[in-house]
């Protein structure tokens, strides 16, 4: 499970460091894609096998089927640690979540998220008057 969050900088190769407690849940080589609300998803293989599943579940008949589908696994790459536990983001990756040093890194459940702090920091402070909302509009249970 991942979760907590983290900063760290992504430095002029593109790599960026994944946090130490995340490794242990990510194995040899996991997936990165493009996410919604411009960050990146991350998954550990055994998660990216269940999504994968879903998707290809979905009618190829509707539309938003086949446009989500292309968006979410066009953008994926099979990603490894080196050494010093970080993973080299690709430029295109990069690009779609504008990234470009100070990054925050997102524990949420069953992946973990890339944001840039700025991104982050303008989609916290928008939202937090209505996380009590979202919560209360969610599934009953108690926290």
């Amino acid at each position: 499970m991942f979760m907590g969050e983290y900063r760290h900088n992504i430095d002029t190769k593109g790599r960026l460091i994944v946090p130490a407690k995340y490794r242990e849940h990510l194995g040899e080589s996991f997936v990165i894609t493009r996410g919604l609300d411009r960050c990146l998803f991350g998954y550990p293989f055994s998660e990216w096998k269940s999504i994968e599943e879903k998707l290809k579940a979905l009618p190829l008949t509707k539309k938003d089927a086949r446009a989500f589908t292309r968006f979410f696994f066009s953008g994926a790459v099979e990603c490894e640690l080196d050494k010093q536990g970080r993973v080299n983001l690709p430029s295109s990756l990069l690009d779609y979540a504008k990234l470009e040093k100070e990054c925050v890194i997102l524990g949420v459940s069953n992946r973990f998220e890339i944001w840039s702090k700025d991104i982050w920091e303008d989609y916290f402070s928008t939202s937090e008057e209505s996380f009590a909302e979202i919560a209360e509009n969610m599934i009953d249970f108690n926290i």
